[in-house]
């Protein structure tokens, strides 16, 4: 993305991507490109301006979400005791991977490289929540930032093809907590 975008540009941007993230929610990383750009209020012109194609613009979607994810990993460590915050973010990134499932796969397909890697940053989130953990005594010493990550994970694949996901994942995240942190 352009540095410096002209003001109603830089609205049209904005509103790519939220319409973006909602039809892609609602029917996967193959969503049309027409349907997106008509819930923008855009023409399809617009949208290949601010995004060359397919690729390009999952790509945004993702980075945003991903961004928006460890963002909330330095909220949550302010708001929360470390343990609670470490448990409570992976809740967010059982979340995340629900709404992202495709995405990423999505990206690597046709040759396309992209340039934003959403593993190197929500591990660096995760490994920032472990580490105060582990320092504060909430999470044992041995448990490293895969085995989370790896966890949430699991739980996401597991519930996602549960007639309540979301249900479903928040009673495994429960068995995580339980798991995870030293009591």
């Amino acid at each position: 993305m352009p540095p410096r975008l002209r003001s109603d540009a830089r609205r049209n941007r904005d509103r790519l991507l939220e319409a973006a993230n909602e039809v892609i929610a609602e029917s996967g990383p193959d969503a049309s490109l027409e349907e997106i750009a008509r819930r923008a209020g855009v023409g399809s012109a617009t949208l290949h301006r601010h995004f060359g194609g397919r690729a390009e613009l999952l790509e945004a979607v993702l980075r945003e979400r991903v961004e928006a994810l460890c963002a909330r990993a330095g909220v949550l460590a302010g708001e929360l005791s470390s343990g609670e915050a470490l448990v409570g973010w992976l809740r967010e990134v059982v979340a995340h991977a629900a709404i992202s499932r495709g995405l990423g796969a999505a990206l690597t397909g046709g040759g396309y490289e992209p340039v934003f890697s959403p593993h190197t940053a929500v591990r660096a989130a995760a490994l920032g929540l472990l580490a105060q953990a582990q320092l504060e005594g909430a999470v044992a010493r041995g448990v490293s930032v895969d085995d989370v990550l790896q966890l949430a994970n699991g739980v996401a694949l597991a519930a996602e093809s549960q007639d309540d996901p979301a249900g479903r994942a928040e009673a495994l995240m429960v068995v995580v907590a339980n798991g995870l942190l030293v009591r």
